[in-house]
């Protein structure tokens, strides 16, 4: 170990844009994940192939009285789903020729090989037609518990966010869709966000990328920088090359992917002069370097998660004074997670305090919205003694009357005691509750657990398998609604009850014992990840 460092040491000295180079190397995650040029190459390079109905049952060497147990259960379902909600698989049919994002989600619902005959026979609908409580119904008049959260919208649930959205366009109907110009509530929202973000200024958007957009705009203004840290696996919006690899046509110009937690990763940040600022996406806590985790990619039963809300806390620290002591802007991407932590969001949860803040979602009270939240310093967008010199952001319904009056409204109801009692002891109520759930899985011999980050949950599996993906259709059976990357990332409404949660646990039960009396976890003992991963290498190269 001396030995490399003294070499690192006189490679600095001799060649320090060499030893730059190979410091930012050493710092980026050893996955895929954290190399993105290379993950496009492979994706490039990965042929396309799919199951035939033969091999889509036993493509891990089941037995024969396995095989024919799968196909039946799988045939049965694919009756129960299309006889249960006609209406709402037949609107999904008709609006998928016309909708491109329905299309891509059909496609990446599952793993590749087996899309096809999955798309083919268990249809599922996309459309709704009312939310209350914790629960979505269907045009079929099915109703199920809601686990999607909106994609990190509902925080509070439905009841909530449908009286934000009257009451803000009641507060604001009179000035209409007048644009341009404010609706008073803007100044008020302002002020609070302030107060809630610890910051000097506001400036509104129309959704959290937007808003991130803006804030790594306003870096590269200030410091005269141009690139940009994200780490392994976040998520910041689809724009540019912040969401780098595969899914983006464009090669990384300005963005570095660095290893996230890692000691090799701060000393990049504290010594090279290009960085404007390091992005970071709290929700990267529950799993760390590792992409936002969906059913599509359980090609086997190597998904972990896991949240030390400790060492992630004193991560944070660290990297605020690294941050710190190279000029670097600190941007907090709040947005997903953003007011369900804490009232002061993650700022406040983890006792750090970030250079700018963005926030969307849940705080436009039901409507899209995006903000940045910021330091005088570098939230001015022009400098007095240079005219010229001005930092650009426009965007024409940024501040829509009726979104910034159902934001009021959120605000609001933020004050109230009965939000306050929802953060009361919310750490130690979820942690509870997944440890229940975990517990529960266990008693009943069943190869599930879930690791949790407050209401955002992730599942994973105890045991190989390459049809884990399967259990979303047998949670629908039951009436648990998931969003499209199924069982990967499931969020609880902070108004569940113990007994609203009883029930999901219960139902989680009767899916899970289903689906392993059915054969899908069958496996031999000599069947590991590893082996299936093996598995897989050939029938793409070899079929």
């Amino acid at each position: 170990m001396n030995t490399t460092w003294m070499s690192l040491g006189a490679l600095a000295t001799l060649a320090p844009s060499v030893y730059r180079r190979l410091q930012l190397s050493r710092a980026k995650h050893r996955s895929l994940a954290g190399h993105s040029r290379m993950a496009k190459r492979l994706a490039r390079l990965l042929p396309g192939y799919h199951f035939d109905e033969q091999m889509f049952f036993k493509c891990d060497n089941a037995p024969f009285e396995i095989q024919n147990s799968r196909r039946d259960a799988f045939f049965k379902i694919a009756e129960v789903l299309k006889a249960r909600h006609p209406l709402s698989i037949q609107a999904s049919a008709a609006a998928r020729e016309t909708i491109t994002d329905m299309q891509f989600i059909a496609a990446y619902r599952v793993p590749f090989q087996f899309s096809p005959l999955v798309q083919e026979h268990l249809k599922v609908g996309s459309f709704l037609q009312s939310a209350a409580g914790v629960h979505v119904t269907d045009l079929d008049g099915q109703s199920f518990y809601d686990l999607t959260g909106s994609y990190g919208v509902n925080v509070f649930g439905a009841d909530f966010y449908k009286k934000t959205m009257s009451e803000g366009m009641a507060k604001t109907q009179s000035l209409g869709p007048t644009l341009g110009v404010y609706h008073p509530c803007v100044a008020s929202n302002a002020e609070r966000l302030k107060k809630i973000s610890g910051m000097d200024e506001v400036s509104f958007h129309m959704s959290g990328t937007e808003a991130v957009m803006q804030a790594v705009r306003l870096a590269r203004y200030h410091t005269k920088r141009k690139n940009l840290v994200r780490f392994c696996g976040a998520y910041h919006g689809w724009w540019e090359d912040v969401q780098p690899g595969p899914g983006n046509p464009m090669p990384p110009r300005e963005t570095y992917t660095l290893s996230d937690m890692s000691e090799r990763s701060l000393e990049v940040i504290r010594t090279r002069k290009d960085i404007a600022c390091v992005l970071v996406n709290p929700l990267q806590a529950l799993h760390p370097n590792v992409n936002a985790p969906g059913d599509t990619t359980l090609v086997d039963s190597s998904r972990k998660a896991a949240y030390d809300r400790a060492a992630y806390t004193e991560w944070l620290h660290k990297l605020r004074q690294a941050c710190t002591d190279n000029g670097v802007v600190l941007i907090f991407d709040e947005v997903f997670l953003g007011f369900r932590l804490a009232q002061g969001g993650a700022q406040e949860y983890f006792g750090v305090k970030a250079d700018l803040v963005t926030y969307g979602k849940t705080l436009g009270g039901g409507f899209p919205v995006g903000v940045v939240c910021g330091k005088k310093e570098w939230m001015h967008r022009f400098h007095a003694n240079r005219p010229a010199d001005i930092c650009f952001a426009r965007g024409t319904f940024k501040e829509h009357p009726a979104v910034m009056g159902a934001m009021s409204a959120f605000l609001d109801q933020l004050d109230t005691p009965e939000i306050k009692a929802m953060y009361e002891g919310n750490d130690e109520r979820w942690n509870a509750r997944c440890k229940l759930f975990n517990d529960t899985m266990k008693a009943n011999d069943l190869p599930v657990q879930a690791a949790n980050m407050s209401s955002v949950w992730t599942v994973f599996y105890t045991q190989p398998s390459r049809y884990n993906w399967m259990l979303q259709y047998y949670l629908r059976i039951q009436g648990l609604a998931l969003s499209w990357v199924g069982t990967g990332r499931m969020i609880f409404s902070l108004n569940y009850s113990d007994a609203d949660f009883e029930a999901v646990l219960q139902r989680f039960v009767l899916a899970a014992t289903q689906m392993k009396h059915d054969g899908w976890w069958w496996h031999a003992p000599e069947l590991t990840n590893k082996s299936i991963r093996r598995s897989i290498l050939k029938e793409t190269f070899f079929r």
